[in-house]
């Protein structure tokens, strides 16, 4: 017995018993100085002993280091001191599901609060920018969310981070300003075919200034809206400008956006402009501006949502991609000493992006607004009668025949179809 008192690495043995004269005796009370000579106290450590930040840091296995300091939050006091606290049981699960966002089933019917920080949380994570699983996480919350992702997207000269992310670009759903300015885009592009998407039937504002579009490309953009109502139908503010193969008949398809208030048709291949300018004005009460409008100046499109930063990623990532090798080096600078510039570095101008342009070569067209109108019929009527009052070369009663005539064979473009059309329809 003494030989286990004097053990000091036992624990306590608990209460000892002692019988004497036929009764039993507690005698752990006698035993309370052994005991508190065995027993030394031990301090307090949430982390095992030998535990510090730099070895954990310096760990080979980064994986298992970060399931072991991502659950707690180190800051230093003021006295130097690191502290260390544990993470809200919302912020673990926060992260959890954002490593893992690409596997989520569906987020319809999630709330909107918790749905923009999980956002937060995997872009932090530049979850979106990987291959494959970036884009089936985008698409979860483009079908869930719309526009509040992504409401205005500006890819104003970036034909690379189109060419890159089509499939993310396409994803993108509910969108109400859309600028591909200088993209050099074409007729047949892949994303031209998209905007007459029932996707994108919220577009209100587009810009395809210096797409190389013809007046196959606006035929094939305007056939939804012209046979089936449906396509880029909300579609107030159109620039078409910059598109030299755009001619008078191209312009004819245009008649289709009944809503359309603002048109630049600038820089583009038109012979009898004042012919064009009286089409537009009678068919969808399009006046000429004789000064530029501020609609134009492409300062009200920019890319807003959950998803701008992303955008931003998405061209770093292009642009670092572009960047010449190392082992380009000497004929770039040799390049430079001559005055010459690489392709990748020559800055892209749209034409016509000049300031100081005459405002009588600039081609814009926008709606009078009338007090009391219902219909594009009334709208004519009070173009008609503005103009009749301050020319005074004709009688009204002349106006309103030279209306009447016009306005039929318009309508009967609507109803006859020509066979390119029905094509371009069957394709669908």
């Amino acid at each position: 017995m003494s030989y286990y008192l004097s053990s000091e690495n036992h624990l306590d043995p608990g209460p000892i018993y002692v019988r004497e004269n036929g009764q039993l005796h507690m005698v752990n009370l006698a035993l309370d100085g052994v005991r508190s000579s065995l027993q030394k106290p031990r301090p307090f450590r949430l982390f095992p002993k030998g535990f510090s930040v730099e070895l954990c840091m310096n760990r080979e296995d980064d994986t298992a280091q970060k399931e072991k300091t991502d659950h707690f939050i180190f800051t230093y006091t003021r006295e130097g001191n690191l502290r260390y606290s544990a993470k809200s049981l919302f912020s673990l699960v926060l992260g959890f599901i954002s490593d893992n966002v690409d596997h989520i089933d569906s987020l319809i019917g999630f709330p909107e609060q918790i749905a923009e920080k999980l956002f937060s949380a995997a872009e932090a994570r530049q979850k979106f920018t990987e291959p494959g699983a970036g884009l089936r996480a985008l698409q979860k919350f483009t079908e869930a969310y719309g526009s509040l992702v992504l409401c205005s997207l500006c890819l104003r000269n970036r034909y690379l981070v189109i060419s890159e992310k089509l499939e993310e670009i396409k994803s993108f759903r509910e969108l109400t300003c859309l600028d591909l300015s200088c993209c050099k885009l074409g007729d047949e592009h892949e994303l031209l075919e998209h905007l007459t998407n029932e996707a994108l039937s919220s577009v209100t504002q587009l810009h395809l200034k210096d797409n190389c579009l013809s007046d196959a490309g606006v035929r094939k953009m305007t056939a939804p809206v012209r046979v089936m109502k449906r396509g880029l139908e909300n579609l107030t503010l159109l620039d078409l400008s910059c598109n030299p193969e755009i001619t008078d008949a191209g312009i004819g398809y245009l008649f289709s956006f009944r809503k359309l208030n603002c048109l630049d048709i600038s820089g583009t291949g038109l012979k009898d402009i004042k012919t064009v300018k009286h089409k537009l004005q009678t068919h969808i009460g399009l006046v000429h501006s004789k000064v530029p409008l501020k609609e134009f100046d492409h300062s009200n499109c920019k890319t807003e949502g959950w998803a701008d930063q992303i955008v931003l990623q998405w061209e770093r990532v292009t642009a670092e991609a572009v960047k010449p090798r190392e082992t380009s080096e000497p004929r770039t600078a040799a390049q430079r000493f001559y005055g010459k510039r690489s392709p990748a570095e020559a800055p892209l101008k749209c034409p016509l992006a000049d300031p100081h342009m005459n405002s009588s070569e600039k081609l814009q067209f926008y709606k009078e607004k009338a007090a009391d109108c219902h219909g594009p019929v009334l709208k004519h009527e009070a173009v008609s009668s503005q103009e009749s009052k301050k020319s005074k070369k004709r009688p009204f009663e002349e106006s309103e025949i030279e209306q009447n005539n016009s306005s039929q064979p318009s309508k009967q473009k609507y109803v006859c179809l020509a066979v390119e059309d029905w094509n371009l329809l069957n394709s669908y």
